[in-house]
């Protein structure tokens, strides 16, 4: 754990899951604050974008917060910034779920509806695959573990969702739930959980841990 606590802005927009995200990456390092101040997120070594709920109304939350525009400046500075669950449907181009609605558009795509004879929500502990990449074909192949998820490869973690990224060149970790889900999305200084790390016991704490160290390694 850092010596000196990097400064973690979690997006302040109203919505879902905030203060226990908050809460969280402060128990694992990180002097996290919840907050829409732009001095102070202009300042953060890290930035997360957390969400629960349906995509249009956390997308119009976002807008009217004004958070949507800094979360652009932000990753554009090249620093690290965590989407978790509705936080990762967001930074896509828009959504099956309110094909009227668009997105941050910082990430290629539509968000999908979870395919095939499964059970909607998926709303329950499953298990990461690590270390894969989505091929044209929608295979898995191996591309070694990214730095987000060292030491998560078969971790069990919290999912509750409908929708999923497509399976393309940036998922870097996959469940299985009626074929490969993706579970985590990484896109130059941009990752982003599907699932939810601050439900997800150890192994979502030890995913917030190495955000963390990669926010305090941009700023040493």
């Amino acid at each position: 754990m850092p010596v000196n606590r990097p400064l973690i802005a979690v997006l302040d927009y109203g919505i879902g899951n905030l203060y226990s995200a908050q809460k969280s990456l402060q128990r694992m390092g990180g002097d996290a604050r919840l907050t829409a101040d732009p001095k102070l997120i202009a300042d953060a070594a890290g930035v997360v974008l957390p969400g629960v709920g349906a995509f249009r109304p956390c997308m119009q939350a976002l807008k009217r917060s004004g958070l949507d525009e800094l979360a652009h400046s932000v990753i554009g500075d090249d620093r690290p910034f965590l989407g978790i669950c509705i936080g990762l449907q967001l930074l896509y181009e828009g959504s099956e779920e309110a094909p009227d609605t668009a997105g941050l558009g910082i990430l290629s795509g539509t968000i999908e509806l979870l395919r095939g004879n499964v059970k909607r929500p998926q709303m329950q502990w499953n298990r990461l695959d690590c270390g894969v990449i989505a091929t044209s074909g929608d295979t898995p192949s191996d591309a070694g573990i990214h730095p987000l998820l060292q030491g998560l490869d078969g971790a069990w973690v919290y999912f509750v969702h409908s929708y999923a990224a497509p399976m393309a060149a940036n998922v870097v970790a996959v469940c299985d739930y009626g074929g490969p889900v993706a579970a985590v999305v990484a896109e130059n200084n941009v990752c982003a959980t599907q699932f939810h790390p601050e439900k997800s016991a150890r192994s979502g704490l030890r995913l917030l841990a190495n955000f963390v160290r990669q926010a305090q390694a941009a700023v040493t």
